[in-house]
């Protein structure tokens, strides 16, 4: 089962996204702010995190940068969650080092299929228990 960090400051978006998580088979580790999800990161080692973008003190770019410097967790894939839709703002996220960028509001199946999608890149092995019940052979 993979396990995953949510980096999320507001609690209707964290719960949220954590019951996605959960009912699709994923482990769910939460942060409230930048720093503790680098911490979080750092220590537990998660398959992919999903960072907010506009995160209190220091924002999700700056942690997502700081992610991909540290040896440690440079090749854990991070997803922006952002409800910076504008041009070039997705840009801006994989410049910081994103992988993948996702609008906000959350929609299940685009959720899914990018985080499904960065987890293959890594390791099939890593899809979620419901994934593997489905019988699908992994790419």
């Amino acid at each position: 089962m993979a396990k995953i960090l949510i980096v999320e400051d507001n609690p209707a978006n964290m719960k949220l996204a954590i019951l996605l998580l959960q009912k699709a088979g994923y482990s769910v580790l939460s942060a409230m702010d930048a720093e503790a999800g680098l911490a979080l990161a750092q220590a537990e080692q998660p398959n992919l995190i999903l960072m907010d973008i506009q995160l209190p003190c220091m924002d999700g770019l700056v942690a997502t940068a700081l992610l991909k410097q540290n040896p440690a967790t440079r090749t854990i894939p991070v997803i922006a969650l952002t409800a910076l839709a504008m041009k070039g703002d997705e840009e801006r996220c994989r410049s910081a080092g994103c992988d993948g960028y996702i609008a906000k509001p959350l929609r299940y199946q685009i959720l899914l299929t990018e985080i499904k999608a960065q987890l293959a890149k890594r390791d099939y092995s890593s899809y979620s228990s419901m994934e593997l019940n489905k019988e699908e052979s992994p790419p």
